[in-house]
């Protein structure tokens, strides 16, 4: 148990922190404790720009050590999508003790208390940002986004979605009291009286499967809602990106150290390559709780065969943007360009397919026709991305070959209304970047379907040719239904359209943005306050962050005692 005093200090730092998330979630509006900018950081104990990128050179190439017991080799191999090989080993664990060890702490974390444990997660958080340079270095050289995307993505707002999944999990253990008196009346006889005392008790052993896109993004909001509700955390990052997630794994076993707390409550499990250790993992009687992002085949199959665990998985949709009229056509197709580019695609959020009449959408300035507004949109493609250094800064890298296959493929599926370009990069001539291709195809023709009904992840986006504006609402509610989707767009300035594709939205449970035409984006969510999937359609079972996603992680027992 962690020493009166230092729990007192870390309650009493991390505190007001943990009120204002609180009011956030309550509020949802804007608030973040962790600075977008680059020039916010070197203060206060915090790494600055040359900081950072000297704490990252110094990790490359060398092993990464933290003390776990059970290393039974050293495995790495990671090499960056800017072609620079990473060069760093981590530990690969013998499960067989490692788990039995993880386990050891739990008691101590459960009888922690629920404030405790947010202000312990609070103070990890804390380090990590301190060192978000560092982490910006990791994530760019390991998911392939580009450095501004990698800070703030990989930094600040991944940091944000932890902070908030603490926050979640807070408030839902301590809605039950730690105790109560409770007493019955038995008319002339004495009343029955029995003090009753409650605790939140950890499920077991959570797993998180990191991603590649979005290690530490995608990867925080499962593992601080899993270690704040008392559970211990292993930590099984993508092999193509581990370093990000294996800095979290050792600054978290470095805090519940100084805590009190055996640090083998947080883990690395590091693979050989090709070695596929998630459904062992995923299947052993110690997991109780799996938090997982990447394909829905492997999603899927947790669901199915991971029984003894609570599975929480984001998945493949099928991103949809309805265009149907709008009263800023400039402004809608910088959006939407801005949204097709954004790290060449490959995020969950990216809008696919765009519905759009084939008899042409209304505007401000009059009509435009199926083929001029996609040549608009390719335009307007061309124009943000004209420049390489500014397109270099948005697109980032492909991650990896199966993208680049897939962009490839593309073209051969329909007309090409934008043809893919690559671009060479100055400082990484090695790096793979390509600029996103628009397809049209037929919403008639079944022979189109199977492209555009599917999801193809990466830069690549299909501009459907629809009959009406009812005919893409019908066609938007299949596509969520069958496939699911993290994200719906639509723009439109009739009000029956509006109705109808948000009536689609309630009702196949698909979160829904509105003629968006200046800086915030369909594939972008706030943390606090927007939800990150549902957890309603296929693409999702759980939405980041709710209630319902920290709720089953721990399970409250009761004891009751003669008063």
């Amino acid at each position: 148990m962690a020493a009166e005093s230092t729990a007192h200090e870390l309650i009493a730092k991390h505190r007001p922190t943990l009120d204002q998330a609180l009011e956030a979630i309550r509020t949802r509006a804007y608030w973040s404790p962790h600075p977008e900018h680059p020039k916010a950081y070197g203060e206060n104990g915090s790494l600055d720009a040359a900081a950072g990128k000297a704490a990252f050179d110094a990790v490359l190439n060398t092993r990464l050590d933290l003390g776990q017991p059970g290393t039974d080799d050293w495995v790495g191999g990671e090499i960056s999508p800017y072609g620079v090989e990473l060069g760093v080993t981590y530990p690969h664990a013998d499960v067989d003790v490692l788990l039995p060890a993880m386990k050891a702490g739990q008691g101590a974390w459960r009888d922690a208390g629920a404030e405790l444990r947010a202000a312990v997660c609070l103070e990890i958080l804390k380090r990590i940002s301190d060192r978000t340079h560092e982490f910006a270095h990791a994530v760019m050289h390991t998911s392939g986004q580009a450095f501004m995307m990698a800070l703030q993505a990989g930094g600040p707002h991944a940091q944000d979605r932890g902070l908030e999944a603490v926050a979640y999990a807070y408030v839902e253990q301590v809605r039950t009291p730690d105790t109560a008196e409770w007493t019955k009346p038995q008319g002339k006889r004495d009343p029955l009286a029995l003090t009753k005392q409650f605790t939140a008790v950890p499920r077991g052993i959570a797993l998180m499967i990191g991603c590649n896109t979005f290690p530490t993004w995608n990867g925080y909001p499962g593992l601080f809602a899993s270690l704040a509700t008392g559970n211990a955390v292993l930590v099984k990052p993508h092999p193509r990106a581990v370093l990000p997630l294996a800095l979290t794994v050792q600054i978290a076993r470095e805090v519940l150290t100084e805590a009190g707390f055996d640090p083998n409550l947080v883990a690395l499990a590091a693979e050989r390559p090709g070695e596929g250790i998630a459904k062992t993992l995923a299947t052993r009687p110690e997991i109780r709780i799996i938090d997982y992002t990447g394909s829905t085949a492997f999603g899927d199959w947790l669901e199915t065969n991971a029984r003894q665990a609570q599975v929480y998985t984001e998945k493949a949709g099928v991103n949809t943007v309805l265009v149907e009229s709008t009263d800023d056509y400039k402004g809608m197709l910088s959006n939407l360009a801005f949204s097709l580019s954004l790290y060449s695609g490959q995020m969950c959020t990216t809008p696919q397919n765009l519905l759009i009449p084939r008899d042409g959408i209304r505007t401000e300035d009059g009509p435009r026709t199926f083929d001029e507004v996609v040549a608009d949109l390719a335009r307007s493609v061309d124009g943000l991305l004209g420049d390489d250094a500014r397109a270099n800064a948005l697109l980032g890298a492909i991650v990896n070959p199966d993208v680049k296959a897939r962009l490839e493929a593309a073209a051969g599926l329909g007309e090409v209304a934008l043809a893919s370009r690559q671009i060479g990069n100055p400082d990484f001539p090695d790096a793979v970047v390509r600029t996103p291709v628009i397809v049209k195809l037929d919403g008639a023709k079944p022979d189109d379907e199977a492209a555009y009904m599917n999801e193809c992840f990466g830069p690549v986006s299909f501009a459907v040719a629809m009959d009406s504006a009812a005919d893409a609402v019908e066609l938007l509610r299949r596509t969520i239904r069958e496939k699911g989707a993290m994200t719906v767009g639509a723009y439109t300035t009739d009000t029956e359209v509006e109705s109808a594709v948000q009536e689609v939205c309630l009702e196949e449970a698909a979160q829904l943005s509105l003629n968006l035409t200046g800086g915030v984006y369909v594939n972008q969510t706030a943390a606090f306050s927007d939800f990150h999937g549902s957890g309603g359609n296929p693409a999702a079972n759980a939405a980041l962050t709710d209630g319902a996603f920290v709720a089953n992680r721990f399970r409250t027992v009761e004891v009751r005692r003669q008063a």
